[in-house]
Parts: C-alpha cells; sequence; structure tokens
C-alpha cells in the first residue's frame, strides 16, 4: 500500500484566503485608483527611502552653491561659499577633506572644504554639487524626451498595426540593434560640450526603444478590449481613442518605464564623460569628475570617491523609486498582512458565519 503526500485542502486554507481577501477589499473600499496607487506606494518602505533621499540630495544641490536660471548672467546665488571653478588656498596638507567624524579624536568637524580640495584649490564640495546639477539635468531631460517618443511610438505602432506597426518597430529593430554607447559617443561628439541640454535631448531620441515596446503590446491588448469599442460606436476618433480611453490604462507601464530610463541616463552620461564624450570644461558632471581626478585614485582617493558615491546614491535612489511605482501600479502585488490582522478577518469572518447560520 502506497501514501499520498499530498494533502487536500482543509477548511482552515479558506478561512486564510477569505481573511486575506477580506483585508485587501478593506483596504481599497471607497478608494479611487489614483489614491489605491498612491496608498501602495507610500507603504513601499524602499521606495519611501530613495524618494526622501534624491528629495535631499536635490534640494543640497540646488540650494548649496546655487544654480542659473536660463542663462548664466541671471543666476540664484546658494549659501556655499566656494564656486565650482574657483582656485582657494588649500586649506589641510594635501587638500584632504576637512570633514571630521564623531569617533575620530578631533571629533565632529565640517570645516571649510569637508570633501576636500585637488591640486589647485578647487573646492570638491563645489565640484560635486554642481556635477549633480548637470546629471540630474540629463536624467529629467532624457526622461521626457524618450518617455515622449516611446509612448508616440509605441501607441502609434499598437493601435493602427498593419503597414504603420510594421514600419516603426523595423525602426525600432534598427535603433536597438547599435549599441546604445557608441550611439551616445557619436551623439557626445556632436551636441557634447559646456551646456548639458543638447545632448540630453539626443540621448533621448535614441533611448526609448524598449518602452515603445512595452506601449505597443499593452495597445495591442487594449484596443480590443469592450470600453474601445463602445468609444467607436459612440463616434469617438482615433486621437480620442488612443489619448483618452487606451493611455490612462497603459499609465502604469509608461510611468515605471520612465524611472528606469532616467536611472539608465544618469549612468549613460557618466559613461560617456568619463570616456571624453559628454560634459566638457567649463561645466562639470560626475562623470567628467571621475574621469578628471581618475589619476589621482592612489594619492587623492577622496576626490574620486565623492563623485562615485553620489552616482551610485541616485541611480540606486530611482531604481527604488521605479520598484516601489511598479508594486503600486501592479494590481498582481498583494502585500502580505501581519499575523495580528489574518487573526482578526478570521474571527470577524467566523462570526459574521456564526450570525448567518443563526
Amino acid at each position: 500500500m502506497t501514501s499520498n503526500n499530498m494533502t487536500d485542502p482543509t477548511p482552515n486554507d479558506g478561512r486564510v484566503e477569505s481573511a486575506e481577501n477580506a483585508i485587501e477589499m478593506k483596504e481599497v473600499e471607497g478608494k479611487s485608483q489614483g489614491q489605491i496607487v498612491r496608498s501602495r506606494f507610500f507603504r513601499h518602505k524602499g521606495a519611501m527611502t530613495g524618494l526622501i533621499v534624491m528629495v535631499l540630495i536635490f534640494v543640497l544641490a540646488l540650494t548649496s552653491i546655487g544654480f542659473p536660471v536660463f542663462t548664466d548672467s541671471w543666476y540664484i546665488s546658494g549659501w556655499w561659499p566656494y564656486g565650482p571653478n574657483e582656485t582657494n588656498p588649500i586649506v589641510n596638507p594635501g587638500g584632504t577633506p576637512t570633514l571630521t567624524m564623531p569617533w575620530s579624536p578631533e571629533g565632529f568637524a565640517i570645516g571649510p572644504h569637508p570633501f576636500g580640495q585637488d591640486e589647485i584649490g578647487h573646492d570638491i564640495f563645489a565640484r560635486v554639487m554642481r556635477g549633480v546639477q548637470t546629471s540630474l539635468l540629463v536624467m529629467v531631460v532624457v526622461g521626457l524626451v524618450s518617455t515622449a517618443v516611446g509612448v508616440l511610438v509605441g501607441a502609434l505602432s499598437g493601435f493602427f498595426r498593419g503597414w504603420a506597426d510594421t514600419a516603426l518597430m523595423r525602426m525600432t529593430d534598427l535603433v536597438i540593434t547599435v549599441p546604445t554607447i557608441v550611439i551616445g559617443a557619436v551623439l557626445g561628439k556632436l551636441f557634447g560640450g559646456a551646456d548639458p541640454l543638447p545632448l540630453a535631448i539626443a540621448l533621448g531620441a535614441v533611448t526609448w526603444t524598449g518602452l515603445a515596446r512595452l506601449v505597443r503590446g499593452d495597445f495591442l491588448s487594449l484596443r480590443e478590449r469592450e470600453f474601445v469599442d463602445a468609444a467607436r460606436v459612440a463616434g469617438a476618433s482615433n486621437s480620442r481613442i488612443i489619448f483618452k480611453h487606451i493611455l490612462p490604462n497603459a499609465i502604469g507601464v509608461i510611468i515605471v518605464s520612465t524611472t528606469l530610463l532616467m536611472s539608465s541616463a544618469i549612468l549613460l552620461e557618466t559613461a560617456l564623460s568619463y570616456l571624453g564624450f559628454g560634459i566638457s570644461f567649463p561645466n562639470v558632471s560626475l562623470g567628467q569628475l571621475i574621469n578628471e581626478y581618475q589619476s589621482s585614485f592612489n594619492t587623492r582617493p577622496w576626490l574620486f570617491w565623492w563623485p562615485g558615491l553620489f552616482i551610485i546614491a541616485i541611480a540606486l535612489c530611482v531604481n527604488f523609486i521605479g520598484d516601489g511605482l511598479r508594486d503600486a501600479f501592479d494590481p498582481r502585488q498583494r502585500r502580505i498582512p501581519s499575523a495580528r490582522k489574518m487573526a482578526r478577518a478570521a474571527r470577524r469572518g467566523e462570526a459574521e458565519v456564526q450570525a448567518h447560520a443563526s
């Protein structure tokens, strides 16, 4: 006689599933789709940590050394006394950072140059903050441009299908076949320089391919839904169906993909500037700082540490935010409730069953 290791479902399994459903229904009851998404996002600890750190970096970079508004002639000053291209007397021997930690013999102190100085007296904190400003600008512009192009190409391809789908997807395949770093190097040589905006727009015009394919897939499935047929019967135009009815249902994929594009953009700009094809003097970017100070890695390692630290921090924060947005927009993501909530929901369910039985 053989024994069967498989166990039949028990009534307890049904109570657990019922308790989970009850908790989920209570959390979304009476809320709009936007409120549900916000609630899920705010519960994501990694996303909230990334968002807080990202806001702190953004505020620090803008307020510390100031920033130009459209032109260099209109400049909003910051609270930091040194500029990124100013030369100052070297305070510590070798330009070592004046920042000391609480556990050091001197105790905690910031000093005039907390990130140190290079061999000619540049304040590294000011240069890193200007590099953060440049990298954030490139990240945002690339995200906006690539999202606009990717959504347009994917929407037209998925909605109209036929020859439009074939032509647009073959163009997308052509862009994909060329490595992004190669295209970026060519564009960096053409559009790179002191102004990061032309380079950011050019990079955004070639990094949309992945988003276009995702949007196309969503549009191919959504165009067959009943609400699209109802809109056609009501006399809605193709443009109204695309932008009013289908696009809002694909917004989750678009937002998540945009955050990933922005994370990739800052790494791409860093790589191009490090290779000499990106931002050039007198402007500053994080990748350019690593390229400029790579020869000082053994003698002045702090010149290399700080730009690399901010590159990693920004990329991780954007990825954490994107992960939280993906979980918030995906209805299949279910948060595992605590044991206390499960027990409370199970007791409530049993009480309701007994009340109906009586």
